[in-house]
């Protein structure tokens, strides 16, 4: 991973009510010229996980980050969630910080996130990034030696676990620098109560957009890594043609590639968010 420049926007990190749910926010104030960036993060790994991809984004813009009921500075809700009841608690976020629509960008479970999203509130969603995530229950699936990694979450608490099956699990630039993997998931991520981990996986049980991604009516980026384990590259041409408004980019790596080396993904998805947009607004409407 590379170092790149390093953003000197001030980011706050606090804690919000959103709905009845307790939520580790952090927000990084942009010049309010450009659509606030909502950042939707992969099973298990708190907002610092997306750091080294927040840190070379244009600075301008707003970024918004937070961490899922139980997972890393959130406390664990009393009873799990599904995927379904999360929507509008992202626009309640919104409505918090005082946006009425945002660019989101979604990542591995983060992926399916943003996708209901876009389709519960999708006057909230002005553009949507999909990085290394699939369409959930309805999908191709990982090598079943992956998937079996997944069911814990060992990885976020065993550094040299994760530096003995990175390669295998993620692909990509940790494939020579398995290293790499465990100090992105335990140099710069915040560990949450255990079971946060397996409220995500209930969460996202049964749940799946596949059927509904021809409704998605918000322009969408698609990328995904030639080399990623867990979301087999199949899944992401599949998406590309049942969203009718979407591009791919298929890049050279593996699953942590926004992370690993985002001065890579971070131009490929500027570009498309400052990218012209020749359509009418979709009118806000509840959620």
């Amino acid at each position: 991973m590379t170092s790149g420049w390093r953003n000197p926007a001030a980011e706050h990190v606090r804690t919000l009510t959103i709905r009845g749910r307790a939520l580790r926010v952090a927000v990084r104030e942009g010049n309010g010229q450009l659509p606030p960036l909502l950042l939707c993060n992969g099973i298990g790994a708190s907002l610092e996980l997306l750091q080294p991809f927040v840190d070379v984004l244009e600075p301008r813009r707003a970024i918004i980050r937070f961490d899922l009921p139980g997972v890393g500075g959130s406390p664990p809700p009393v009873l799990p969630y599904h995927m379904t009841m999360l929507a509008p608690m992202l626009a309640g976020l919104l409505d918090q910080l005082g946006h009425q629509q945002a660019d989101v960008l979604g990542i591995s479970w983060g992926g399916g996130l943003a996708q209901q999203f876009a389709l519960r509130c999708p006057s909230r969603v002005r553009r949507l990034v999909l990085v290394a995530t699939g369409t959930g229950a309805l999908m191709v699936p990982a090598h079943p030696r992956v998937l079996l990694r997944m069911l814990t979450p060992r990885r976020y608490r065993d550094a040299g676990y994760v530096a003995s099956i990175a390669g295998e699990l993620y692909g990509g630039s940790v494939r020579a620098s398995p290293a790499l993997a465990a100090d992105l998931l335990h140099a710069t991520t915040r560990r949450g109560p255990g079971r946060g981990y397996y409220y995500q996986l209930l969460a996202s049980a049964g749940w799946t957009s596949l059927p509904l991604l021809p409704l998605l009516r918000q322009p969408t980026l698609i990328l995904a890594g030639d080399d990623d384990p867990i979301i087999p590259l199949v899944n992401a041409r599949i998406m590309h043609r049942l969203i009718n408004r979407s591009e791919l980019t298929v890049y050279h790596g593996g699953h942590l590639e926004l992370v690993s080396e985002p001065e890579l993904v971070a131009p490929i998805v500027e570009a498309f968010l400052n990218a012209e947009t020749r359509s009418s607004p979709t009118p806000l409407v509840p959620c």
